[in-house]
């Protein structure tokens, strides 16, 4: 070789490296030596399957690292072309969730990833982190408020973080100009291709039913520089997961190229398996049951229209407009004038609103003899407020409980609008005098443990003092007010719902606040006694420890302190304002969060019941007399060893009631109540 010519080829290696080119098809061929699994997820009959049940997280990766920059000292990025086949299909019985994502990670494995809405990319320690070199396109069916989803049925492109940098509507650009976005469902079985484009700093994501041509306009298109991102050599595959939330995610075909845009065209779109579930009969079905609803909705609005324009018109014919109605005597709270509100709340005035909620505000009023009261004006216009109304004053307005906010009256005006008049609560909430406040009016140590026996004493009565059973199903600290004694009182029933004591509950809604519902109540919609004893060991372990049941980027509440208990640890998560100023024992603090966790244990059947609560919480001394007929001894004390602790369930699910029977101490220091049984 000529001098000049190994001088040039010299050159050209030093300032243009080669770097290998990377191209694959898989045409539902997939299997462990072109494809590695972590986690959960599974391949079979050439399909990839990347989650299997609830809480699952799955990995699939290429079975080596690829090169992404051009050389190992270059910050220049080489581009990717890809398409893939994939299919979200509903389990029957499961509310759907969460997504998968097409990703490129910085190492193989799980590790570092979380379930449910974490998508198996992430967790609360490395999401948002800038150095997590994690990039995806995610295909979520759930709304995420802590990460800005648009919906819950959205196309993401995340960078080091789920609060992405694009997001769109599932859809693809349609009609002749392109011009029209028209939506697609990711959880229904249907297969899907999609194609992700990065060249030149330019992602483009597009999408389309399988088989169909691809759209001309991508249905995200935007600048992301991942030269920051990336590493000299990356993992790149699919990760997804689930939580309560269920669905199944498959990969059917998946083609890769590091240098031809049309590797897509190499995917074979005919002859797919269909993972669509078979349609259920005209009665499951869901126009069926949205037009039965709307029905009923429609006649159950009818009637009470009927009923209020009845009502008025007699009114006007006998001269006698805020007359109050025999059966209003007997069973409802009194009908107050509209004139004695509009007079007591200085016309409604924004200088006396006292709080606010989705169908109305608050106001505070003085009555004409001077006693103050909460004052909740309902828009009517919507039918949940009217659900809320009837609600409040079929249940609130008939429950007579000192542990309960009284309900006084109700009222309207001609335009219709719907009125509760309540006693007014000189304190506030709970949640504002744990976490809104100065520490010279934040709730004592003895404070908060008699909030806790008041409010078990409520619901106590809810579920079996009265003549029906009563379901709250929104018991929170912001729903637990307190009186100028301090007495804690339970309020707001306008998701309650009433059932006789042998009847169980038929809702399917589900209704209630995130941190608060209990497992099965997010699977079924099926409220009971037990989700309401979910809702108190929420609210013990919110109390005890001053943290609320879910906060950003930390686990949640429950998780938690369930690890401090197999930790052995449970005292540590007592509130850090309280430590100091004293007023608590150990042995104390430390049964309060067993019994916090054991109310919202997972396993409905595990739960206490209230009377069994409150029993556990009104035990003071070892000279209590039995009651007959009980299922269990009034005095559980004499039945309990004060030298035995919880270390020995280290390692297992939740202790059974028995099991914190067994190993309550006598010391236990909380003061007695007068409300156990008589609470009318």
């Amino acid at each position: 070789m000529s001098p000049f010519l190994f001088s040039t080829a010299i050159t050209f290696l030093l300032f243009f490296p080669w770097v290998s080119s990377v191209e694959f098809v898989y045409n539902t061929n997939f299997n462990s030596t072109n494809l590695l699994t972590f986690g959960d997820a599974t391949i079979d009959s050439s399909i990839l399957s990347i989650t299997n049940g609830t809480f699952s997280i799955g990995r699939a990766l290429y079975p080596s690292k690829i090169p992404v920059k051009s050389s190992s000292n270059s910050s220049k990025l080489l581009p990717f072309y890809t398409s893939f086949v994939f299919s979200i299909a509903p389990l029957k019985g499961f509310l759907p969730g969460h997504g998968f994502a097409f990703a490129f990670l910085p190492t193989a494995g799980i590790a570092g990833a979380s379930s449910s809405q974490n998508l198996g990319l992430f967790n609360f320690s490395n999401n948002g982190n800038p150095n997590s070199s994690i990039f995806g396109v995610e295909f979520d069916v759930f709304a995420n408020q802590e990460f800005d989803d648009i919906n819950d049925n959205h196309v993401d492109v995340d960078v080091n973080s789920l609060k992405s940098v694009a997001s769109s509507l599932t859809g693809f650009w349609g009609g002749s100009e392109g011009d029209k976005l028209k939506g697609l469902k990711l959880n229904n079985g249907v297969n899907y291709q999609v194609w992700v484009d990065y060249e030149d700093s330019i992602l483009n994501v597009t999408m389309a039913k399988v088989g169909d041509k691809r759209p001309i306009r991508p249905l995200i298109s935007v600048f992301v520089n991942l030269s920051t991102v990336f590493l000299d050599e990356m993992h790149v595959g699919f990760a997804g997961a689930t939580g309560q939330l269920v669905e199944s995610h498959r990969i059917l075909a998946w083609s890769f190229s590091n240098s031809n845009p049309s590797i897509g065209n190499a995917l074979v779109t005919t002859n797919l398996p269909s993972f669509v579930p078979p349609k259920d009969s005209v009665f499951e079905s869901t126009g069926f049951i949205v037009g039965v609803t709307i029905g009923a909705v429609l006649l159950v609005s009818f009637c009470i229209a009927m009923y209020f324009l009845l009502v008025r018109f007699r009114r006007k014919r006998n001269g006698k407009k805020d007359d109050i109605e025999n059966w209003e005597l007997e069973y409802w709270p009194h009908r107050i004038g509209y004139q004695e509100i509009y007079a007591a709340t200085k016309a409604f005035s924004d200088e006396n609103v006292i709080g606010s909620g989705g169908n109305g505000n608050v106001y505070k009023g003085v009555l004409k003899e001077g006693q103050e009261v909460a004052v909740k004006k309902i828009s009517n216009e919507s039918e949940h407020g009217i659900r809320e109304f009837l609600a409040e004053v079929s249940s609130l307005g008939r429950l007579k409980h000192r542990n309960l906010v009284g309900l006084r009256g109700w009222s309207r005006n001609d335009k219709g609008s719907l009125i509760l008049v309540y006693d007014y609560m000189e304190n506030g909430s709970v949640d504002k005098r744990i976490f809104d406040c100065h520490e010279d009016s934040m709730l004592s140590w003895d404070e908060r443990v008699k909030v806790l026996k008041d409010v078990a004493s409520a619901i106590w009565y809810l579920h079996e003092g009265w003549e029906a059973k009563v379901l709250h199903r929104d018991i929170k600290a912001s729903n637990v007010l307190l009186d100028k004694y301090m007495n804690a009182r339970l309020s707001d029933f306008g998701l309650a719902r009433t059932h006789h004591h042998s009847e169980l509950a038929s809702t399917t809604r589900v209704v209630g606040t995130v941190g608060y519902m209990a497992p099965e109540l997010i699977k079924t919609g099926r409220a009971s006694t037990q989700t309401d004893v979910f809702c108190f060991g929420v609210l013990v372990l919110e109390i005890v420890c001053g943290q609320r049941p879910i906060e950003e980027g930390k686990p949640s509440l429950i998780d938690w302190t369930w690890r401090l208990m197999e930790r052995q640890e449970l005292v540590s998560a007592l509130d850090d304002r309280l430590k100091g100023k004293g007023g608590h024992s150990n042995e104390e603090v430390e049964r309060l969060m067993q019994l916090g966790l054991l109310c919202a244990h997972p396993e409905a059947h595990v739960r206490p019941t209230m009377r069994q609560v409150m029993k556990l919480l009104e035990a003071r001394h070892e000279g209590a007399a039995e009651s007959e007929g009980e299922g269990m001894e009034l005095n559980l004390l004499h039945r309990l060893s004060s030298t035995t602790t919880w270390g020995r369930f280290s390692g297992r699910e939740h202790p059974t009631f028995n099991e914190i029977k067994r190993n309550m101490s006598s010391s236990m220091s909380m003061s007695n109540s007068d409300v156990i049984l008589d609470g009318r």
